[in-house]
């Protein structure tokens, strides 16, 4: 028997509106109508998410109107379009979604303090995004949910609808429209579920800075003493891995905001990569890909439905959606107290950084603001080897405002509450890609464990001769070679000239933020020889 939840307000005529499902009706329908789903034998749901298997940052736009023009980092990752193409975009969406059978709805919060949390409100016809999206909102209760009320956001998810690429402004068929004064999030041309749930982070980027909140791009997790730890860095740097510590509470994986009150994470669920996945290297991960969970175009044996996730044959970039309490250890609700380590996670594909620094103020800044890493193979589309790319505050797909504003906030928080900050490369050591390895996961976690223990606080360093930070000269669990990058190159004449280059680069990227940086923050970086 059809459901009905009233959607005419919407322009949405479909009679059929299911709201909020439970994920074992999501699996029947996931099953019944799309193609390519199945359920693997861990339990998890399997869906394809068709041609885009990765984010379109490319095809992003904001409107560009008069509430929020003024608060809008407006170039390459911001693109204005205007009032009558989202029109347009929406009404192509709304006249696809009025073609659907059915159409799922799923209400939930962005944001665990309940002080600052939105309501966001999810209309989409595909049961793979209704599932994926119950896991990253933040689920209400049955008596949340009777009171919910009208939402502060809507996305329409209209992506197996293309745009129309002779739209002013449009250069795909895909395009992703955001407006702030409507608050609404319209989907065309990618079925790609992570564009969603970055959509929502992008409108809380926007949101709590204007109530001189910090919104990060961070993992963060809490030992048993109450400390707490954030991971800050690009997906594919580690922050899923290296917060999913069986020792620490687990406050979120990779979306968190910074108040007066602490840190709080924005999401419900996790999002992490799956390949190479393994029960070895990251337990927490792999138990919890079970029943309710969301595998992304992964490969699996067909008779006993067993998940390959060495198998990159559809992409590079699979991908596991699950809710944050199948992780034994997550900490519900999930908000903390203040940081007292700040971790910068970066990747560095011309393995000249060291494993691990200690950051003074002023480099803190420098390299949040840089924001260096490498971006991994299949997290964007198109990218099919690391490259050397530089986000500003580890996020810059993200950004509203202008980088310096977030990168003000950080400043105040870091002075006011005392945390230590570390530039924690994950990247390659003993020679640059396509020479070098990637660095061991058990020497970044020793290193990840004695931040945790107080042992490097106050350890003896050696300071980079380029890049100017403080490394520590031991620790427990990595080799001392490891430390010093270029003790663990063959070529040291090659080594000094990447690093050179390295250095160059970071000089080069930075004189964008030049002008509104002070003096102290300027002679953070890198000296070049």
């Amino acid at each position: 028997m059809a459901q009905t939840f009233d959607l005419s307000q919407y322009e949405l005529t479909v009679e059929e509106v299911i709201r909020n499902a439970a994920p074992a009706r999501l699996y029947e329908h996931g099953l019944r109508n799309e193609p390519g789903t199945a359920i693997a034998s861990s339990g998890a749901l399997i869906a394809l998410s068709g041609e885009k298997t990765g984010r379109s940052p490319s095809d992003k736009r904001i409107v560009e109107e008069g509430s929020s023009k003024d608060e809008v980092w407006w170039g390459p990752v911001n693109k204005p379009i205007d009032e009558h193409v989202f029109m347009i975009n929406r009404e192509r969406a709304i006249d696809y979604l009025n073609t659907r059978k059915r159409l799922y709805v799923v209400d939930g919060f962005g944001g665990w303090d309940p002080e600052h949390r939105i309501k966001v409100r999810v209309i989409c016809s595909r049961a793979y995004h209704a599932l994926f999206m119950n896991n990253m909102l933040i689920r209400p209760t049955t008596e949340e949910l009777a009171d919910f009320g009208e939402p502060d956001y809507v996305i329409y998810n209209a992506g197996a609808f293309s745009a129309n690429r002779h739209t002013s402004g449009m250069t795909s068929k895909t395009s992703i429209n955001l407006h702030l004064e409507r608050r609404e999030l319209v989907i065309l041309g990618t079925e790609y579920a992570g564009e969603m749930k970055k959509g929502v982070f992008t409108i809380m980027h926007h949101l709590m800075p204007r109530k001189d909140i910090l919104s990060m791009h961070c993992s963060a997790n809490q030992g048993e003493g109450g400390d707490v730890s954030i991971f800050f860095g690009l997906s594919g740097t580690g922050k899923t891995t290296l917060s999913a510590d069986p020792q620490r509470a687990l406050i979120g994986d990779d979306e968190h905001c910074w108040s007066n009150n602490g840190v709080f994470n924005i999401e419900g669920g996790c999002y992490a990569k799956a390949i190479n996945l393994s029960p070895e290297d990251e337990p927490e991960i792999y138990n919890a890909i079970r029943f309710g969970s969301v595998l992304e175009n992964v490969v699996f044996e067909r008779s006993q439905r067993k998940v390959d996730f060495t198998d990159t044959s559809i992409t590079q970039n699979t991908r596991c959606s699950y809710p944050i309490e199948y992780i034994p250890n997550a900490k519900i609700p999930c908000v903390a107290g203040h940081p007292d380590n700040v971790i910068l996670l970066t990747c560095d594909a011309f393995g000249v950084l060291p494993p691990v620094s200690r950051l003074t103020p002023e480099q803190a800044m420098y390299h949040f603001i840089s924001g260096y890493t490498a971006k991994v193979a299949g997290t964007e589309m198109g990218v099919t080897e690391p490259e050397a790319t530089f986000s500003a505050c580890f996020g810059s797909p993200f950004l509203v405002w202008h980088p310096t504003k977030y990168a003000e906030l950080l400043a105040d928080k870091l002075k006011t509450h005392g945390a230590q900050t570390w530039l924690v490369n994950t990247g390659w050591s003993g020679g640059a890609y396509g020479v070098g390895k990637r660095m061991s996961i058990k020497h970044t976690r020793a290193i990840i464990d004695a931040i945790h223990s107080g042992a490097l606080k106050n350890a003896p360093t050696a300071v980079d001769p380029v890049f100017g930070v403080e490394v520590p000269t031991s620790v427990e669990g990595v080799p001392d070679d490891v430390l010093m990058p270029r003790n663990t190159w063959t070529d040291k004449a090659a080594f000094d000239a990447t690093a050179n280059k390295l250095a160059r680069l970071f000089v080069d990227n930075f004189k964008e933020y030049e002008s509104k940086a002070s003096e102290a923050i300027r002679g953070a970086g890198p000296k070049l020889l």
